[in-house]
């Protein structure tokens, strides 16, 4: 059995929302993009992407091996957002990040991601982020030229080195995710991460037991700690 749920908010200050998210209704997979670009066209890449993946998803499922099916998903979703901007040249400049996680009927799980929307997993009390920022600060801690608590207020935490929109930002981060029953992955855009660290956002989900109540109340918690960006929360628990 799968529950899930997944909400987005505007922020505190943002007057537009340019995340965008999808969970699936069967639970097969879940999708949380970031955009950016002026004018409104982030909330344009985002929403492609989540589109362009959740078509290819559904046409491919069963049919082609997780890894290549995610792989070619978020290549699809890039092409069709390089399309977009040659059709349109005011929106040459858009991008998102993108984050996925698709599970099989046998609880095997994939992710793919480019950019620094994340994927945790929950296990028993331990959060743990399953994915790798695509940033130049992320990058500097995994060469330990930066403390963790450096980056998180480090005056580039925001600069992206991959995201979707660019020709040349090769295919995604592919890698299997262990479940085991019990269980929870969450994905978020980096509004929830830049207001909340991971001792925070475990705290919540494991005192909030319904999905729904907990998106909810980790969107607030961001608001409450300025709400500086768009957030975006999705919740899966697998039993």
């Amino acid at each position: 059995m799968r529950r899930y749920a997944g909400a987005t908010d505007p922020g505190k200050v943002r007057s537009g929302n340019q995340d965008a998210y999808y969970c699936d209704p069967e639970g097969r997979y879940f999708i949380v993009a970031d955009g950016m670009g002026g004018h409104a066209a982030g909330a344009v890449a985002s929403q492609l992407a989540v589109e362009t993946i959740r078509a290819y998803l559904d046409r491919g499922w069963e049919m082609v091996p997780a890894p290549k099916l995610l792989s070619e998903a978020v290549e699809a979703a890039n092409e069709a957002i390089l399309k977009d901007q040659r059709e349109n040249p005011q929106r040459a400049d858009m991008g998102t990040t993108v984050v996925v996680a698709m599970v099989d009927p046998n609880n095997n799980c994939w992710s793919a991601h480019i950019g620094d929307s994340r994927l945790y997993r929950l296990r028993g009390s331990q959060l743990q982020q399953m994915t790798e920022d695509h940033t130049l600060v992320a990058r500097s801690v995994r060469q330990g030229e930066l403390t963790q608590e450096q980056a998180r207020i480090h005056p580039w935490r925001h600069i992206l080195e991959r995201c979707l929109g660019r020709p040349d930002t090769g295919p995604p981060a592919i890698q299997p995710i262990t479940l085991l029953p019990g269980d929870r992955l969450l994905l978020c855009s980096d509004g929830l991460t830049e207001e909340l660290d991971d001792e925070v956002i475990a705290e919540y989900c494991l005192k909030v037991p319904d999905l729904e109540q907990l998106v909810l109340e980790l969107i607030e918690a961001a608001k409450e700690r300025g709400g500086r960006d768009n957030i975006t929360v999705v919740v899966a628990e697998y039993a």
